[in-house]
């Protein structure tokens, strides 16, 4: 079998060495190849499509990594994994010890920076930029950064500060109209208009080098004018926004026409003032189910196997995210109080069933959790309850905002923290593992964990009566309807006690059964559960899907008088992998939680 041009590019030089066909050749092999593997693996399709051709151009006209590209998410990266060395392990995307599904430094060094967070790739940027700078440098600094991020606060502080860092430095604007959901506000709706490509930058490049190879201070003079008159007509102004940040703004191009992105490039590169390239791309380019529909193919699961089957049921399993959506719909339906909020996961977070029924009571603030937070603190205040819904490791950059809007005033804001716990191949910039030590030490804050869809409903009910701020927690993943059996709790022996924390009980009720330990399902993490007065001299066990440092456990221990064994994820980042090998991998599975549970009761009886 004829080896494909793919196989031959190893590093960006190879990819610098190849003419106009090779190149579209090359786009279309790089294609082909991830859709397969993502068919294999599962994965960040969509986004990933649509930057193949922005790729081969930033790949083919600068050096990594001497030049730096910092991708502000890693949804967009593969193509550039394919091209950096790590085309053949792309066999193991987002596998167990295998390729990581966003940039990782620790990974390449062509991986200039982290991309699993939305919005800090040009500050990132600026950092090198001003590095370079100061080193009296030449290398060139590109981030290229997704248009639904840009509306990110740090994104937006980063703007705000490129003109007085530095005076060379690319952001890629690429705009497909889609963060994962559909893009929302003002930069949605500048992005959406349609402007004029590049007719405007030809003729004002055309007129800066006739007037500075002639040097006629006439025809400058006369350049001058004719960009006052011909930039309003073209781009209406619209440009205007990057201009008055001090970016010069070239765009929009057509980002799967190679040869337009490599002129629109080499005249970003060859300029002495930052730049802001907009580029046009389409999610899901090349792949015809994606383009119709690249909300459902931004992250996918394998489909090139048979999936396994369901387990049988007299129902179909709910998942945290639809339990969580259709509980709040019911409590829309009885206050007209409810409302969500979510920042652009309306899909993800179970709320698109809110969205559809309570429009007007449904806000998707963007890739913005700050805002969300403080947002939502105001309509608290105004007298509505707002349950705000994010994913648990991007709650983390609004633990400001918790603290000082809304636990400050005391407001009752619901904050609903999905995929807390790990979460599989998305890796250490995704597991939900921190929210429990990040938010447990804000005063007047209560804090749940349910442990199943019961559960999850009563927690949800209960905070429209409660007026304090409330944090709940849970995982990816199936919401069991109701609690699995667990060995009572007798009281006439000091036998050690089992705390599992929310969805835990699921990880332990086997070894409890089998061990006859008691265990208590506990979905309350502050204030702790009314339990622990019962429990008062006896020996105990706390299980979390959460840190053990500073999490559910150390609270335990905190205030507990008889030994406590705490058993959680441990002080390190947890990779990407399966839920078995992950839980393997912190000796957290069956077999490692037997031998911690029997050392520390045979521990117990040494004493």
């Amino acid at each position: 079998m004829a080896s494909t041009l793919l196989e031959t590019i190893h590093t960006p030089a190879d990819v610098q060495r190849l003419n106009a066909s090779e190149l579209a050749q090359l786009a279309a092999e790089i294609r082909h190849r991830m859709i397969d593997v993502v068919s294999r693996s599962g994965g960040h399709l969509a986004s990933s499509l649509g930057t193949v051709e922005l790729t081969l151009a930033l790949c083919h006209l600068f050096n990594p990594p001497e030049d730096k590209i910092i991708w502000d998410v890693g949804h967009q990266s593969y193509a550039w994994k394919m091209l950096t060395g790590r085309n053949k392990a792309m066999e193991q995307l987002r596998q167990f010890n295998g390729v990581r599904g966003f940039t990782a430094p620790e990974e390449s060094p062509y991986d200039a920076a982290v991309s699993g967070h939305a919005g800090v790739a040009l500050s990132t940027a600026l950092g090198f930029a001003a590095a370079r700078d100061l080193a009296k440098g030449n290398e060139h600094i590109i981030a290229i950064v997704g248009d639904a991020a840009l509306t990110n606060g740090i994104s937006l502080e980063a703007l705000n500060a490129v003109r007085h860092t530095t005076e060379r430095l690319i952001l890629v604007i690429n705009d497909n109209g889609m963060s994962i959901s559909q893009n929302v506000g003002a930069f949605a709706r500048m992005f959406a208009r349609k402007i004029a490509g590049l007719r405007y930058n030809r003729i004002r490049t055309l007129a800066e080098a006739t007037g500075h190879r002639l040097r006629l201070r006439g025809l400058k003079s006369f350049y001058q004018a004719l960009k006052r008159v011909i930039k309003p007509l073209l781009l209406r102004n619209r440009s205007a926004i990057f201009e008055e940040l001090g970016l010069r703004y070239i765009g929009p191009i057509d980002g799967h026409d190679l040869p337009a992105l490599l002129e629109a490039l080499q005249s970003a590169a060859d300029g002495h003032v930052p730049v802001a390239l907009h580029i046009a791309t389409i999610k899901g380019k090349g792949y015809k189910p994606a383009e119709r529909n690249p909300s459902k193919w931004h992250g996918v699961s394998p489909w090139a196997k048979v999936a396994e089957p369901l387990p049988p049921s007299a129902s179909p399993r709910c998942s945290w995210s639809d339990a969580f959506g259709s509980a709040l719909c019911e409590l829309a339906q009885k206050d007209d109080r409810v409302v969500a909020i979510t920042a652009a996961m309306r899909d993800g977070t179970g709320l698109a069933p809110f969205f559809k029924a309570f429009p007007s009571r449904a806000f998707d603030v963007g890739i913005c959790e700050e805002h969300a937070l403080a947002f939502a603190a105001g309509l608290a205040a105004a007298g509505y309850r707002p349950y705000v819904a994010l994913y648990s490791t991007f709650a983390q950059r609004a633990v400001d905002c918790m603290m000082h809007d809304i636990c400050l005033p005391s407001l009752p804001v619901t904050l609903c923290l999905d995929r807390a716990g790990i979460v599989g191949a998305d890796g250490p910039t995704h597991h939900g593992l921190y929210d429990i030590a990040m938010f447990r030490a804000l005063p007047d804050l209560a804090f749940y964990a349910p442990a199943s869809r019961e559960g999850l409903l009563r927690l949800l009910q209960q905070t429209l009566t409660d007026t304090r701020p409330t944090v709940i927690r849970y995982p990816r993943g199936w919401a069991n309807e109701t609690l699995p059996d667990l060995p009572p709790v007798p009281a006439e022996t000091p036998s050690p006690v089992i705390l599992a924390l929310g969805d835990t009980v699921d990880w332990i009720a086997p070894l409890a059964n089998e061990l006859q330990l008691p265990c208590i399902a506990v979905e309350q993490i502050k204030p702790l559960p009314e339990c622990l007065c019962a429990l008062k001299h006896r020996p105990l066990i706390t299980l979390e899907n959460a840190a053990a440092q500073g999490g559910f456990g150390a609270a335990v221990a905190e205030v507990h008088d008889a030994p406590v064994l705490i058993l959680g994820w441990g002080d390190r980042f947890v990779p990407q992998g399966s839920a078995s090998e992950l839980r393997t991998w912190g000796r957290l599975d069956h077999d490692a939680l037997r031998e911690r549970i029997t050392a520390f009761i045979q521990g117990l009886s040494c004493k």
